[in-house]
C-alpha cells in the first residue's frame, strides 16, 4: 500500500512555566505527522513525534532529518521500520499512531468502553515544581476537583520546604483518602537518598519515581532493597531499547514499578515489550504522557484503555497548554474521558455555540482540528508545493485570508448577469451569514460537511466560514459537475452544490447513493429547472434551493424542494426584510449581512407572510412586440412537455424587435430530419399561449454555461442570433 505524507512543525506554550528538576519548560516542540494514501479517500492520519530536550534519546539537532527518513521509508515500503527505530521512540510512536488514525478514520484508535465513552481512565493529579506558595495552590485546586491520587514534582525546592507540603497535606486527609505520589526525576544524589526516603515515608507516600539519576544501576538496586517507599523507574528506562537490555536493566535494579511514556520507551511496540518483560518479574506499572498535545495524549490514552488499567495513570496533561489541539477528551473529577457521555448531554441541552472570534476558530479538515497557527503552517505548506492543483490553491490561499489582520476581503461575483467584478466584504458578515444558514439547518458541532464548490467564489468560501464558525468537520473533494464520483460511503449533515452537480448525480449509480447520505443539500448557483425538482421529489434527504447572490454572502432565503415542508417560495432568514420597487424587482434590506439596501433584478411576488417567489430576472425579459416575457416562467410551463434540454431566448426581429425563440441542445432526436417541429409546437401549445409560443426553433451542440452552472442567456442569445432555424 503506498501512503504520502506531510510533516508540520507546531510549537506548544505552557499556560504557566511547567518546572522539573531539569529545569523550567515554558514552551514545547512537535511535530505532526499527517499520513494519507488513495486506499483510504477523504481520510488523514495524524501522529505527533514530541521528544523532550535533554531528555528523550532522540531529542538532537537532526531530528527532523532522521523523521523524514522513517515517513520516507513508510511511503516507499508501506511498513514502518520498527526496528531501525528503535532508538527513535517519538518518531515511532508518532507514526504507529498516525497510520492507526488514518486506518480507523477516527480519533478512537481502538474499540474499547473509553472510546465508546461509557468509562473513563482513572489519573492522578499533576503539581508542578515551584515555589511553596504556588505547590499549595495547586494542591488545593486538585483536591477541590475531586482527585484521589496526587503527584508532587519534587526536589527543585528546599527539601524541608517540601516536607511541610507533605505534612500539610496529610494534616488535612488521612492516606485512605488521598493517594500521594513523589517524581524526583534524579534529584537526589545516592549518599542520602535513603535518609530522604525515610523523612518522606512518614506521610505514607505511594511510591517515589526515580529519586536518583538515571544510569547508577548498582545505586538504585541498593534504594529499591531498602526504601521503605516503593521505587518507579521513570527516565531509568530511557535509551533501554534493546530486548535484552530491557530484561537486564529489569533484573539487575527490580523495581516496584515502571512508569511507561511511548514517546520516551519505544512507542507502542517498545512499551508493550517493557509490559510484558514487567508482568514476568510481578513488577507493577502505569502509563503517562510525556507532555504531547492531545492529539498525542489521545494516542496514548487510546491504548491505555486496551490495557484493563484500573490504577491512577499520568493522562491528566490536556490542559497544560495555551494553544492545544482542541479534542473531545474530557477531566471529569479523576477521570479522563472520550467525549463522556455527561458532557455530551450537557452539550445538547445547551444551544449550539458558534465562534465568531477568529483567533479562537479552529478548522477541522477530514477529521482533524487545526487551530489557526496549525491551519496557517499547513497552508504555507500547500501553497509553497508547485505542484497543488489549482482548486486546492484556492483553498488554502483563502485560509491564510480569512486568518489574516484585515477584518474585509475581496471576492469576485459570479458573472451571471454581466462582467464579473470584484467587490469587498466585511468578515464579520460572513460570519454572521454562516450563523443564519447554520441556525435554519439545525447544523451542529462535529457534523460532516461536504465542500465541493470552488473557494474562488462566495459559495465555496462560506462553506469554510460555516465549518470554522459552527465547528463543522469539512470534507473536499474537486469541484466538478460529477463531485461524488470519488466520495466513499459516508453520511454528510450539509453540502452545497449547484443544479448541475445534483443532476449528474441523481443519473449515475454511485452518485445517487452518495447524495442520499447528505442529510441536507442546499442547491444554489442556478435555478433548479421543474424536471430536477421533480427528480428530487423522491429522495429520502433533504434538499433546499436557495436565493442569495455575492452582495448577500450566499443566501438569505431558502425553498424547500422534497419532503413534507416543501414549498413553491422562499422563506427569508431572520432580520432580512424585503420589499418590491416601482419595476416589482426584489429590493433586500439585510443589515447582518449587507450595509446598504440591495436592489436586485430579479421580479418577484411577496406573499402576506413575508415569503415569495421570483418570477424572472428584469434583464432577462423579453420585450417582442410590446410584450414582455419571462424567459423563466415560460421555462417553466415548457419543462412540463419537452424532456429535452433548451433555453428559451430571442433574436432580433425588424416589426417585434425581439422575436420569442427556443435553443434546443442536439440529441438522437433532433438529428437533421428527425425533429418533428409540428409535434414539438403542439406539445407547446398545451401549456403557452398564442403570444407565448416560441416563433422558431434553434438547434445547438451544447447549451452554454457560466462557470457556476447557470445558462449563459447572452451567449445563448449570440449563438441563435448566428444560427439558422430548424424548418419543418
Amino acid at each position: 500500500m503506498s501512503y504520502s505524507f506531510r510533516i508540520i512543525p507546531y510549537v506548544l506554550h505552557f499556560y504557566q512555566p511547567a518546572g522539573t528538576s531539569r529545569g523550567v519548560y515554558l514552551n514545547r516542540q512537535s511535530w505532526f505527522v499527517l499520513l494519507s494514501s488513495p486506499a483510504y479517500p477523504l481520510r488523514t492520519g495524524i501522529g505527533e513525534c514530541a521528544p523532550l530536550p535533554d531528555l528523550s534519546c532522540d531529542a538532537g539537532p537532526d531530528y527532523e532529518h532522521h523523521l523524514k527518513a522513517a515517513c520516507r521509508h513508510l511511503a516507499m515500503t508501506g511498513i514502518i521500520d520498527a526496528e531501525a527505530l528503535r532508538a527513535y521512540p517519538s518518531i515511532l510512536f508518532g507514526l504507529e499512531t498516525a497510520l492507526r488514525h488514518l486506518q480507523t478514520g477516527s480519533f478512537a484508535l481502538w474499540n474499547t468502553p473509553f472510546s465508546r465513552h461509557e468509562t473513563g481512565i482513572p489519573i492522578n493529579g499533576l503539581i508542578w515544581m515551584g515555589t511553596k506558595e504556588r505547590m499549595l495552590a495547586q494542591i488545593e485546586r486538585k483536591l477541590d476537583q475531586g482527585f484521589r491520587c496526587v503527584k508532587l514534582k519534587i526536589g527543585a525546592i528546599d527539601f524541608e520546604e517540601e516536607i511541610t507540603l507533605l505534612k500539610y497535606i496529610r494534616q488535612r486527609f488521612s492516606a485512605s483518602e488521598i493517594e500521594l505520589r513523589l517524581d524526583a526525576n534524579g534529584a537526589f544524589a545516592p549518599k542520602n537518598a535513603l535518609q530522604k526516603l525515610e523523612r518522606l515515608s512518614r506521610f505514607f507516600i505511594h511510591s517515589i519515581e526515580q529519586p536518583v539519576r538515571a544510569g547508577q544501576w548498582e545505586a538504585m538496586a541498593h534504594l529499591v532493597k531498602n526504601t521503605p517507599i516503593p521505587v518507579a523507574l521513570d527516565e531509568e528506562l530511557i535509551g533501554v531499547n534493546i530486548l535484552q537490555e530491557k530484561q537486564r536493566l529489569l533484573d539487575a535494579i527490580n523495581p516496584h514499578y515502571i512508569i511507561l511514556k511511548p514517546s520516551l520507551h519505544g512507542g507502542i511496540q517498545g512499551s508493550t515489550e517493557w509490559i510484558d518483560f514487567a508482568r514476568e518479574r510481578n513488577i507493577g506499572w502505569w502509563i503517562t504522557s510525556a507532555l504531547e498535545s492531545n492529539i498525542g495524549l489521545n494516542a496514548v490514552a487510546q491504548w491505555c484503555a486496551t490495557l484493563n488499567v484500573s490504577m491512577p495513570q499520568g493522562l491528566g496533561t490536556g490542559q497544560l497548554f495555551t494553544n492545544n489541539i482542541p479534542l473531545p477528551l474530557t477531566i471529569h473529577k479523576d477521570e479522563l474521558w472520550y467525549q463522556s457521555d455527561l458532557c455530551k448531554g450537557v452539550r445538547q441541552l445547551q444551544e449550539q455555540i458558534y465562534e465568531t472570534d477568529r483567533e479562537q476558530q479552529v478548522l477541522w479538515l477530514e477529521g482533524i482540528p487545526y487551530p489557526k497557527e496549525l491551519a496557517l503552517e499547513l497552508a504555507s505548506q500547500r501553497l509553497s508545493d508547485a505542484t497543488i492543483p489549482e482548486w486546492e490553491r484556492a483553498f488554502f490561499s483563502f485560509i491564510q485570508i480569512w486568518w489574516n489582520d484585515s477584518p474585509t476581503l475581496t471576492v469576485q461575483t459570479s458573472g451571471s448577469t454581466g462582467t464579473p467584478k470584484l467587490i469587498i466584504v466585511e468578515k464579520g458578515r460572513m460570519m454572521q451569514s454562516a450563523m443564519l444558514t447554520c441556525k435554519y439547518l439545525q447544523l451542529q458541532q462535529g457534523d460532516k460537511a461536504l465542500l465541493c464548490l470552488p473557494t474562488e467564489y462566495i459559495a465555496g468560501k462560506m462553506m469554510v466560514v460555516r465549518a470554522l464558525v459552527a465547528g463543522l468537520d469539512l470534507y473536499r473533494v474537486v469541484p466538478s459537475g460529477h463531485p461524488l464520483q470519488h466520495v466513499p460511503d459516508m453520511e454528510f449533515a450539509f453540502a452545497a452544490m449547484i443544479p448541475m452537480q445534483v443532476l449528474h448525480s441523481l443519473h449515475e449509480a454511485v452518485g445517487k447513493i452518495r447524495l442520499q447520505h447528505i442529510n441536507h443539500c442546499i442547491v444554489g448557483g442556478a435555478s433548479v429547472d421543474a424536471t430536477l425538482e421533480e427528480e428530487l421529489l423522491a429522495m429520502p434527504n433533504s434538499f433546499y434551493v436557495t436565493y442569495g447572490m455575492t452582495e448577500t454572502l450566499s443566501h438569505i432565503a431558502m425553498r424547500k424542494l422534497n419532503g413534507k415542508d416543501a414549498s413553491p417560495y422562499y422563506h427569508v432568514f431572520p432580520q432580512v426584510h424585503l420589499s418590491l420597487s416601482d419595476e416589482d424587482t426584489l429590493i433586500i434590506n439585510a443589515p447582518l449581512v449587507a450595509e446598504e439596501v440591495i436592489e436586485t433584478n430579479d421580479i418577484a411576488h411577496i406573499l402576506p407572510d413575508g415569503s415569495f417567489e421570483i418570477l424572472g430576472r428584469k434583464d432577462n425579459v423579453i420585450n417582442s412586440g410590446g410584450l414582455k416575457f419571462h424567459p423563466e416562467l415560460l421555462e417553466k410551463k415548457l419543462h412540463a412537455v419537452l424532456p429535452d434540454a433548451f433555453v428559451v431566448t430571442s433574436v432580433p426581429d425588424v416589426v417585434l424587435g425581439q422575436k420569442l425563440v427556443l435553443l434546443l441542445q442536439r440529441n438522437s432526436t433532433t438529428e437533421k430530419g428527425q425533429l418533428d417541429l409540428e409535434a414539438m409546437n403542439y406539445k407547446m401549445r398545451s401549456v403557452l399561449s398564442v403570444y407565448e409560443m416560441p416563433k422558431a426553433v434553434y438547434v445547438c451542440e451544447k447549451l452554454p454555461f457560466t462557470p457556476n452552472g447557470k445558462i449563459d442567456r447572452n451567449a445563448a442569445r449570440i449563438m441563435t442570433k448566428e444560427a439558422n432555424p430548424v424548418t419543418g
